[in-house]
């Protein structure tokens, strides 16, 4: 039997307060959730009170100074329960730490507290409709004029995009300049000329708010740049491998859960006189489930060591995000198929399980481009 070593006891007893907080918290509510498209205001604040958000934000910023395995509790407990709404692992673990990295001293002081408490929610605009994965492709600008940045553009696919109370943009200060001209930028709610398109209706995710973002003439202070002019590319580098990660955990832990939710099943759904598991077809078909679930998570979480030490390249981070995900989908349609028609039936976990897993092989890079940066590794030398 394999036993995980990656956490250690404190983390084990954070994650069961996490998980009484999922359990009455977030469990009961998030159908209501994925009917209204988005989750209560009222849960970040809640989350915030419990000390769920910015787990690894320093204690002189408000936070509560962990490390980044706490957030990886949060994020582990929330796919057990199949709760994709609270986007919490984005505010938390790759909004939060551009700014403790990148940010300047007031802008670390003006909005981390504030995010730690879940009175202000973060969001990340990458995405443009004519530039999903292909970052350097992106159109939006950033444009210097005077002591102001003049942004224009649009950005589509955001996540926390409806709530988002801050938003880091990323843009070209320098449209000559390709990759080497790009920047991020703070954007908050309220400045003129940002406006939110529709809440995306998607496939899965429901719960989780979606947006396009439209910049028309954003007029905000110099000081809201973020790290530094043109250096926007080389940080969303440095952190897209956290994110990686980060998706190869949820989906590895949302595997785990799908087994055991099939096996209870299979035990006790009863079909020719006996139950689903006594035949030899769902014994294989689990057997095959277990064995890639356990790789996974022997590989997940020697990843998850090599971040913690600060060793986790790009390729690794591609592997494991491409193969997780990959294999998740996998997973959720062999476990789909062993519930019958009540597999397809949205009252059942496993069916929103099985449509929210296909958004994990595209969003954070797709699973070609994972390819590619593996691929690239191959002939470097």
């Amino acid at each position: 039997m394999f036993t995980r070593t990656v956490y250690s006891e404190e983390h084990e007893v954070f994650r069961q307060s996490v998980r009484r907080f999922c359990e009455s918290e977030i469990a009961p509510h998030h159908a209501q959730w994925e009917k209204d498209g988005a989750v209560s205001r009222e849960l970040w604040l809640k989350a915030g009170e419990q000390g769920l958000l910015c787990c690894s934000v320093p204690e002189e910023y408000g936070g509560p100074g962990g490390d980044f395995l706490m957030s990886g509790v949060v994020v582990e407990e929330l796919a057990r329960i199949g709760a994709t709404g609270p986007g919490f692992y984005l505010h938390s673990e790759i909004v939060a730490p551009y700014l403790v990295h990148y940010g300047t001293e007031e802008q670390k002081q003006e909005w981390l507290p504030k995010m730690v408490r879940g009175e202000t929610l973060g969001a990340i605009a990458m995405s443009e409709p004519a530039a999903g994965s292909d970052l350097q492709g992106i159109k939006t600008t950033a444009l210097r004029d005077g002591d102001d940045i003049v942004i224009n553009g649009s950005k589509v696919f955001i996540t926390n995009g409806q709530l988002a109370d801050l938003v880091i943009v990323v843009s070209k200060t320098n449209p000559d300049a390709g990759a080497k001209g790009t920047s991020l930028v703070l954007v908050e709610r309220g400045r003129d000329g940002f406006k939110r398109g529709r809440n995306l209706e998607k496939i899965g995710w429901k719960a989780q708010d979606t947006s396009e973002l439209f910049f028309d003439n954003v007029r905000v202070p110099a000081t809201n740049l973020l790290g530094g002019e043109n250096r926007g590319f080389i940080q969303l580098v440095e952190q897209l491998p956290q994110e990686r990660l980060l998706v190869a955990m949820r989906s590895t832990s949302a595997m785990e859960a799908a087994l055991e939710e099939t096996v209870a099943y299979t035990t006790d759904r009863r079909a020719f006189g006996k139950s689903i598991a006594e035949f030899q077809n769902t014994r294989f078909k689990l057997a095959e489930v277990k064995a890639k679930v356990t790789t996974m998570r022997v590989f997940i979480d020697q990843c998850i060591e090599n971040h913690m030490r600060g060793e986790l390249d790009a390729t690794d981070a591609a592997i494991a995000k491409l193969q997780s995900t990959e294999t998740l989908c996998q997973v959720l349609d062999d476990c789909l198929q062993m519930h019958g028609g009540y597999g397809y039936m949205w009252e059942y976990p496993i069916a929103r399980a099985w449509a929210d897993a296909r958004m994990g092989r595209i969003a954070g890079g797709t699973s070609e481009i994972m390819k590619e940066i593996i691929g690239r590794s191959l002939f470097q030398h």
